[in-house]
């Protein structure tokens, strides 16, 4: 099959590419703009393009399929030659849903969560030599690329977003899957600039839910109070699976799992990764994992790419990156961090760099997010602001927001940088949160600093 991707250079869409290269289909692609690590990667697999930008003679008669990714536009020149032309263009999680239609599909679905869950499943599985398709929203240790796809599998796990599919195409993704087997890890208000009231975000998830084939499975978190009510108020002829948070207890800085065969040291830590964990382990139980085989396995996960990811260790300092933005995932990564390092001072940084946290509007749900640090700092950048095109949020305004007191508040890269290496990190843990970058913070420097 002979595929081109319009933005091939994102996160997802580079690793599709590569992996329908290595399935043996001819690939082409191009982009405006590509940045490390898809930039390298594509070029390792001869699938960079020889110049950015966009070309319609690019778009021929011979393509079978377009892949249009999100970071296009409606009026991108390869796009209207290929309507043109009647090619089949699909958007991300359309193409995923073809290569997948005669599989078993498994989709992780959530606000938070979802990449760790599914990650943990890949890594019970890959532990156990289990071959299945997937596509994950991080890079796993063990695994060349974050997508797999093959003939001949059974399943096909995938990470069920709810962003837009394309351009073109404004349903959330995790709606075209339509699962055999699906999972809700909790649902919290996200993505206000497509979901501007919490009932319209919410709604999402009920039609993913109801679109689980007849005879699937729902496995969901009973704790979260949203997901339970939308769980039970599902009448379409599924079976559904509760999960709960297991016991756990810390002790010396390490989590131990209570499990039926008595406590078990696991390597990742905090109650909603515990969740995650109890998630997992349904999952894996419906593709044929034992419970004993389970924990075998997830003894030694150690986490996906920055979530909760150390970064740096010393005798006396630790320091993680956490790719948490939304007021939730801030709130539970905090606590699962003093919760792991009582003894230690928890410095907590948060950038502001999302639509969502950026709105003034959206501010107010970060009120106590920061609580469980010893000492907190919220970056954000005005330019980012202008980029975003949102109405100016002023230092007051987050330091009302989030209503925390001794609250540090930096909008310049260098004076942030600065704080980080004048301050004496010992006996401390050091968080950094953001789906950014910190105004082009090296985290390789944080090395020397712990």
């Amino acid at each position: 099959m002979r595929v081109h991707f319009i933005a091939i250079g994102g996160s997802a869409m580079h690793n599709l590419a590569m992996a329908l290269h290595q399935k043996g289909d001819v690939v082409t692609g191009s982009d405006d703009v590509i940045f490390e690590p898809s930039k390298s990667r594509l070029d390792r697999y001869g699938l960079l393009p020889n110049e950015f930008g966009w070309f319609q003679e690019k778009i021929t008669e011979d393509i079978d399929a377009v892949i249009l990714g999100m970071h296009a536009k409606e009026d991108n020149e390869e796009l209207l030659r290929a309507q043109e032309l009647g090619l089949k263009i699909y958007s991300y999680p359309e193409f995923l849903y073809e290569q997948s239609k005669n599989k078993t599909r498994v989709v992780i679905g959530g606000s938070h969560g979802k990449t760790t869950i599914t990650s943990m499943i890949l890594h019970v599985l890959h532990y156990h030599d289990k071959d299945v398709d997937y596509m994950v929203g991080a890079q796993l240790e063990g695994f060349d690329t974050m997508v797999h796809l093959t003939e001949e599998n059974d399943f096909m796990v995938l990470e069920g977003d709810e962003y837009l599919s394309s351009p073109i195409d404004r349903r959330p993704k995790f709606h075209l899957y339509q699962p055999n087997i699906a999972l809700v890890s909790g649902i919290a208000w996200d993505h206000i600039n497509v979901f501007p009231t919490l009932n319209m975000y919410v709604d999402q998830f009920k039609v993913f839910m109801e679109s689980i084939i007849n005879g699937g499975a729902l496995v969901y978190n009973d704790d979260d109070g949203e997901v339970k009510q939308l769980a039970e108020t599902i009448t379409n002829p599924i079976r559904k699976f509760p999960y709960n948070t297991p016991e756990y207890r810390v002790e010396d800085g390490e989590t131990l799992l209570l499990t039926p065969e008595g406590e078990m040291p696991i390597e990742v830590f905090g109650a909603h990764n515990l969740s995650n964990l109890a998630g997992a382990k349904w999952i894996c139980q419906h593709m044929g994992i034992d419970q004993d085989e389970f924990y075998e396995a997830i003894a030694s996960f150690k986490g996906a790419s920055k979530r909760l990811e150390k970064i740096a260790e010393s005798d006396t300092a630790i320091a993680y990156k956490d790719f948490a933005h939304s007021p939730s995932k801030v709130s539970a990564t905090t606590k699962a961090v003093k919760e792991q390092y009582q003894d230690r001072k928890v410095i907590a940084c948060l950038e502001l760099h999302t639509y969502s946290s950026l709105n003034a509007e959206f501010l107010k749900e970060y009120n106590g997010a920061l609580d469980a640090a010893d000492e907190a700092v919220v970056f954000y950048s005005p330019d980012a602001v202008k980029i975003k095109q949102l109405e100016a949020v002023s230092a007051s305004q987050i330091e009302k927001a989030f209503n925390r007191d001794g609250l540090i508040i930096y909008t310049n890269p260098e004076e942030f940088r600065t704080y980080l290496k004048q301050k004496d990190f010992t006996d401390s843990a050091l968080l950094l949160m953001s789906s950014g970058n910190y105004g082009g913070l090296d985290f390789d420097e944080i090395k020397s600093m712990i």
